[in-house]
């Protein structure tokens, strides 16, 4: 065994570091880690000061709501907002709750979805997405303006709105203001119509028909536009796009099997 030297012992005992004695650790006072009682007293002062601050902040008029600002909507519907959350007028912001502000908003029906923010110390800010007019829905001598969610936006006159396509209901549908339409038909022409728009189409449409196995768009020009179905009518519609600008003075156009489309002089006749 090879000798260890004076020399690397000393090295040795160089290199290791010296620890506390296990006696001056468990001798520490306990009182030494914890915070003292002014301390203590001066945390519990501050929260309690912050929240007095805040209860009289929802209580009083510090940050009284003055005004509501709207944006990403035109005029009329901005008003609609307006005038809806006017009975906040004087709440805290701090007491304003996001749960009651959609609960008004959701009363329009020319709004289509909204969010809101906090603009201390006065102001509500909402941003608007317009439920967009789409058609005039007809129940006898009956007409109303609906939105691209379904919801009736207001009455409207037989002949106003002459852009607007028609769409009939039965004569037992319940119509009324500010709801949404219960006619599974109808709302099925109203997703067509306003999808059609979406998709930037231009063509006037007139009149719309729908029913659980056909969607018909009956044109301004005369022609009836038939989907059967609404699946696929994403691509059936691209392929109307094209078809239609050469389809002159046929009665119809058929893209139901958009592989294969049809036009016709007549017609067909409906079962």
């Amino acid at each position: 065994m090879k000798a260890v030297s004076k020399q690397g012992r000393a090295r040795a005992r160089a290199n290791v570091l010296p620890f506390p004695h296990a006696g001056a650790l468990t001798a520490m006072p306990l009182g030494r880690l914890l915070p003292s009682g002014r301390a203590v007293l001066l945390g519990f002062a501050l929260l309690a000061g912050a929240a007095v601050a805040y209860v009289g902040a929802r209580e009083t008029s510090v940050f009284a709501v003055r005004t509501v600002e709207v944006s990403g909507a035109p005029p009329r519907v901005a008003a609609h907002v307006r005038a809806a959350l006017r009975p906040l007028s004087g709440t805290s912001l701090l007491s304003v709750s996001g749960a009651d502000i959609a609960a008004r908003l959701e009363r329009l029906p020319d709004v289509g979805s909204a969010t809101y923010d906090r603009d201390f110390p006065h102001t509500i800010r909402i941003q608007v997405t317009p439920a967009h007019s789409v058609a005039v829905v007809r129940r006898g001598a009956f007409a109303w303006i609906a939105s691209s969610t379904g919801r009736i936006v207001r009455t409207s006159g037989v002949f106003s709105a002459p852009m607007l396509p028609r769409i009939w209901l039965p004569r037992a549908a319940d119509v009324d203001v500010g709801t949404t339409l219960a006619d599974e038909d109808a709302i099925r022409a109203i997703r067509a119509v306003a999808s059609a728009r979406s998709a930037g189409f231009a063509t006037r449409i007139a009149a719309v028909r729908a029913s659980d196995d056909e969607l018909t768009f009956v044109l301004a020009s005369g022609i009836d536009l038939r989907f059967g179905g609404a699946e696929a009518f994403a691509e059936k519609l691209a392929v109307a796009r094209r078809i239609l600008p050469l389809a002159g003075d046929t009665g119809y156009v058929d893209v139901s099997v958009p592989e294969r489309p049809v036009a016709g002089a007549d017609p067909q006749p409906e079962d």
